[in-house]
């Protein structure tokens, strides 16, 4: 037989968490046909693995890579880092559906991540014809759908206002849910802190999340806090997966934040393992890193956030709601995740602006910029940030400790994802968070072989198996016979992120090969441009 590649020479980790051995894949027509201890055959070409890691390909449990594609599909800063296959529609966000007539204000809400997206056009309106838009698109690596949360809300139901769904609002939100779920769709996201995610009561995410219950799907969930109330939100996911009936749930970048609360991992990991020790289907996904990512906006109390954009930023205006808002900090609002006071503005630090004016500070702090600007204090800078951008804010968060961390990250439940972008390598606005360029990687190489917080074989199955495994796939996530060929290659002695806060576009080092459904996409270190990935549904 001949084969289209063979790779030689290799120790092989299948991905289930067993030890490695040595063997020769050989594949054909996007397949592992033949998996032996020495391959005779010919091929069209060999790659000798000797001395590295032949791996499954790693699948991101959370991405937020869909944002990118309408602008570049060249996702160099996770294709590099061996992923083979991005979840999008995280954290409640999408890019559909998208009401007729509502394209406009689509993009508003887009702009405020980057003003690029208003001069897009996005060519559908329905999930189904969503996804047939990424199917056109020359594609690196493979994609699975979940919709969000806020998409369904704007199209079908209340939109930005803090109030309950009407009976026919929830009708038309699960219709328009039903449709993303008969069109592909793994299951449904959210986002309980952004607005306007976060004015949804329980109740009716458990009605919607019947929904996803009769489609055999999952829910994914941002939770309502990370620091404070984490208890208290985890539970609540567990909740809403328990009496909905979905066949599982995942609680996102699972992380413990601000200095106060940390070592609360230890009750939120057992009320995980609780939950399923009863039946009830519940994982985590994690980064590996102190610092999250969101936009400054969030910071302010939900009332604040209530309306469009336009409202949010003429309520900020004026001086006596300032007050208000700092009354709020320093009380607290029972049920508010409080960033500024709890993590501080010397903890938030500015990744990206819509404005040239503020484009310098990129990287700073917010106390940092108060002083380098000759601000009176860090709430001018706060308020002038926020009004001189357009809302357009995006910064990183220093708030985990590595006792949580590694906590989370041993746990039996928890699988790796980088709540990052795939950003071309040419991309260079703003100080992105470097997750976007180095999660695995990081993983690997600081983790794995320098502090040994988990086994390689064990760490590759949070990364492979263990996600395949949570959305269904059967023929992704191992190296078996019959599997697709998503692989990546690997040096396990040098195998290092590169990516720091201050400069994050930098690709990692120690993974010269990554292969997608039988191509390869990076070849000794350089990508070959080839487009092999597919948009997977999930099977109704």
């Amino acid at each position: 037989m001949s084969y289209d590649i063979i790779i030689k020479n290799g120790k092989i980790v299948s991905g289930t968490g067993n030890p490695w051995y040595f063997g020769e894949i050989g594949i054909k027509d996007g397949k592992i046909v033949k998996i032996r201890s020495k391959l005779n055959e010919s091929a069209t070409k060999e790659i000798d693995a000797a001395g590295l890691i032949t791996c499954p390909g790693f699948i991101d449990i959370h991405s937020h890579t869909d944002y990118i594609l309408p602008i570049s599909s060249k996702v160099s800063s996770t294709l590099y880092q061996g992923i083979t296959t991005s979840v999008v529609g995280m954290c409640g966000e999408g890019m559909a559906p998208i009401p007729v007539g509502r394209e406009n204000e689509f993009k508003k809400d887009l702009s405020t991540m980057n003003p690029i997206f208003e001069q897009l056009d996005f060519p559908y309106h329905t999930f189904a014809e969503y996804l047939e838009y990424i199917d056109k698109l020359r594609n690196p690596a493979n994609l699975i759908f979940f919709v969000g949360y806020k998409n369904i809300r704007l199209a079908g139901g209340q939109g930005n206002e803090d109030r309950s769904a009407t009976i026919e609002e929830l009708k038309s939100m699960k219709k328009y849910l039903t449709e993303a779920l008969e069109a592909g769709a793994f299951g449904m996201s959210t986002g309980l802190i952004y607005a306007p995610q976060v004015f949804v009561k329980k109740e009716e995410l458990i009605e919607l999340a019947k929904v996803i219950a009769e489609h055999d799907g999952l829910y994914f969930s941002h939770i309502r806090g990370e620091g404070e109330t984490v208890v208290d939100a985890v539970k609540e996911a567990i909740e809403i997966v328990e009496k909905s009936g979905c066949i599982g749930g995942q609680i996102a970048h699972h992380k413990i934040s601000g200095e106060r609360f940390w070592g609360a991992s230890k009750e939120t990991l057992r009320l995980i393992k609780e939950a399923n020790e009863r039946g009830v289907s519940i994982s985590c996904d994690q980064y590996p890193y102190n610092r999250g990512m969101s936009g400054l906006v969030t910071a302010l109390p939900p009332w604040a956030r209530e309306g469009k954009d336009e409202q949010i930023l003429e309520r900020i205006k004026s001086l006596e709601i300032q007050e208000r808002i700092k009354k709020d900090v320093k009380d607290g609002i029972k049920g508010w995740e409080n960033w500024i006071r709890d993590e501080g503005f010397k903890n938030m630090y500015i990744s990206s602006v819509n404005s040239e004016q503020w484009k310098d500070v990129a990287g700073k702090s917010l106390s940092e910029i108060t002083k380098i600007k000759g601000l009176s204090d860090d709430w001018e800078t706060y308020f002038k940030l926020l009004i001189d951008n357009d809302l357009g804010v995006m910064i990183t968060i220093e708030s985990m400790s590595e006792e949580d961390i590694h906590q989370i990250m041993t746990s039996r439940y928890q699988m790796v994802g980088t709540d990052g972008f795939g950003i071309p390598s040419s991309f260079k606005f703003g100080a992105y968070h470097p997750r976007c360029f180095g999660t695995y990687p990081r993983v690997l190489g600081k983790y794995v072989r320098e502090e040994k917080v988990l086994t390689l074989e064990n760490a590759i199955r949070k990364m492979t198996s263990f996600p395949a495994q949570r959305l269904g796939l059967k023929d992704r996530g191992v190296i078996l016979e019959g599997n697709w060929a998503d692989i990546v290659i690997f040096n396990p002695d040098t195998v290092i992120d590169k990516a720091t806060y201050e400069s994050p576009y930098q690709l990692p080092e120690g993974i010269p090969h990554v292969i997608v459904n039988g191509v390869i996409v990076i070849e000794n270190g350089k990508p070959n441009r080839k487009g092999p990935g597919k948009v997977i549904r999930r099977s109704i």
